[in-house]
């Protein structure tokens, strides 16, 4: 209805002032006609009378009628065009309606189905619950009936052969020892005349083996690799311009590199052979790929560090056939490894394990003893020597190490006693104690001087990694320089000779150096970008 109130309002509004809105079905306005003059009333009052106001008809020319009729025509025409549009919203609001109306039916027919169906599936659960439940009670009363004719049937056999259960498995047991035992007795003499046969070889094996390693060698032999090269020319490439390339080599693997002995050789000195056999290799990588530069150092190096453990794993694997040890846990094989790279006064650790546990062997077959104990007793006795922890003694740290990998109590008892730490327990753990101190005694063998020099050297680095803010440290020129490099991210370009005052006076103070040490301590930043 207010569409039409609007409506009238705008056709109100263009009539004159006093007139009135035309009705929708009148077809046609007459003209009202002009009103004759009214006469004025005589009054008693000698007062004059007041004026009053004369209503006029409305007088409509001919433009106005026609503006009237086109105005009439085209309301009609709105009203008709609202009609259909309201009736359109209505029948269009109806469609919706039923649609929706269907779709809540469908849904509710779908719910509806689907309760039916979890109905179902509670039931058929049900079904099986009881139908688990029937067949648990069967399996249980068929496994007391089995029991039961189990135990009848061994009534009737002791009944029908006179015997007892524990008499029956006894002679049955004595039956097969007497079967088996020729062919035990055969495999005992096949073996005994192969050990025979093997006997003079294998001790003439350990006579060559001691006389092998009875032989003096000097320090040097221990602390310098040499890399061989093509050229001299390769040199330049190595010290690079500035000697930037060596000196970023020697920084990074902790070395000192001499090209001065040959003109087609070059070594490597460090006291650590890990350090060492590292950067042999990446030296040896270097020249065949002839890219020698900083930032390729750096790529081979920590390639190289990654590909030693393997390097390790693989020593400690060559250790464990050699001396006739199998199937080992991988991290005990690993640790044994490391031997490669470990010296006992100045005696290399594989060296030192695989003629120990050659010479045990040998005690153990010629006494008798348990040869697997003692094997396995050498093999392992010094593994404390290369834990991780260094605060303990590596008796302790070995007895932990074979516990924890499960060994035998026997071979846990060789390592805990063969520093005559606690008291023998049998004849095998003599026998690994005895090896050991042949090993380690015979002349030649160790270097209390070396031990004392790499015990130095180590105390340099570890003074240095002692502050929060150095990232690596190395003992180079046999002790006398110690390099030091810091974490840019953890120091100032003011901490490098604060740092290095710090250093030597703690070097002075608890090491005992012949000479002077130089303390380099280096800080840089750097930026690598990539291209895509």
């Amino acid at each position: 209805m207010s569409f039409f109130n609007n409506l009238s309002r705008l056709f109100g509004e263009q009539l004159p002032s006093g007139a009135k809105a035309p009705q929708a079905n009148a077809p046609q306005l007459k003209l009202a006609k002009k009103p004759e003059k009214a006469k004025p009333a005589k009054s008693k009052n000698p007062v004059a009378p007041q004026a009053q106001p004369v209503v006029r008809p409305i007088q409509l020319s001919v433009d106005n009628q026609v503006a009237l009729r086109e105005a009439q025509a085209k309301a009609r025409e709105i009203i008709v065009e609202a009609k259909d549009e309201a009736m359109a919203i209505h029948t269009e609001a109806e469609k919706k309606a039923r649609k929706i109306e269907k779709q809540l039916e469908e849904q509710q027919k779908f719910l509806e189905n689907k309760l039916d169906r979890l109905d179902d599936r509670l039931s058929g659960l049900e079904r099986k619950e009881d139908y688990l439940e029937q067949e648990k009670e069967k399996i249980a009363n068929t496994k007391l009936e089995i029991e039961k004719t189990k135990e009848k049937i061994l009534e009737n056999l002791q009944k029908v052969s006179k015997l007892s259960q524990d008499e029956a498995k006894r002679m049955l047991m004595d039956g097969l020892e007497k079967k088996m035992a020729s062919e035990m007795a055969k495999y005992i003499r096949e073996q005994e005349e192969v050990a025979k046969q093997e006997a003079d070889d294998k001790a003439a094996q350990i006579l060559i083996d001691a006389m092998k390693y009875g032989a003096t060698d000097n320090v040097a032999e221990y602390t310098v690799s040499v890399v061989d090269i093509p050229s001299e020319e390769i040199k330049g490439k190595i010290i690079g311009k500035s000697g930037r390339n060596i000196h970023s080599f020697e920084r990074r693997t902790g070395v000192d590199v001499d090209l001065d002995a040959s003109p087609t050789e070059v070594k490597l000195s460090c006291f650590d052979p890990v350090r060492r056999e590292i950067a042999r290799i990446s030296l040896e990588r270097l020249v065949k790929d002839g890219r020698i530069q900083p930032t390729r150092i750096e790529e081979v190096v920590d390639k190289v560090e990654k590909e030693i453990e393997k390097v390790i794993f693989e020593a400690g694997k060559q250790l464990c056939h050699a001396v006739g040890v199998y199937n080992l846990p991988s991290g005990l094989i690993a640790m044994l490894g490391r031997f490669k790279y470990r010296f006992s006064y100045g005696q290399n650790m594989i060296t030192h394990t695989m003629e120990e546990t050659k010479i045990g062997t040998k005690v153990a077959h010629e006494l008798g003893l348990d040869v697997n104990i003692v094997k396995l007793g050498c093999l392992l006795h010094d593994i404390g020597k290369v834990a991780e922890d260094p605060d303990d003694n590596h008796i302790a740290l070995g007895v932990r190490i074979a516990k924890k990998f499960g060994m035998p109590q026997a071979v846990v008892d060789c390592i805990a006693q063969h520093h005559e730490d606690e008291p023998f327990t049998g004849p095998e753990q003599m026998a690994v104690y005895v090896a050991d101190a042949i090993s380690g005694a015979r002349p030649g063998a160790r270097y209390e001087n070396h031990e004392e020099y790499i015990k130095r050297l180590e105390d340099l680095e570890l003074i240095a990694t002692s502050y929060p803010e150095v990232k690596q440290a190395y003992a180079v020129q046999a002790g006398r320089e110690l390099r030091v490099l810091l974490e840019a991210e953890k120091s100032k370009d003011d901490d490098v000779e604060v740092l290095a005052v710090k250093i030597r006076d703690e070097i002075q103070e608890k090491v005992m150096v012949p000479g002077s040490v130089r303390v380099t301590v280096i800080r840089e930043n750097r930026a690598e970008v990539k291209t895509k």
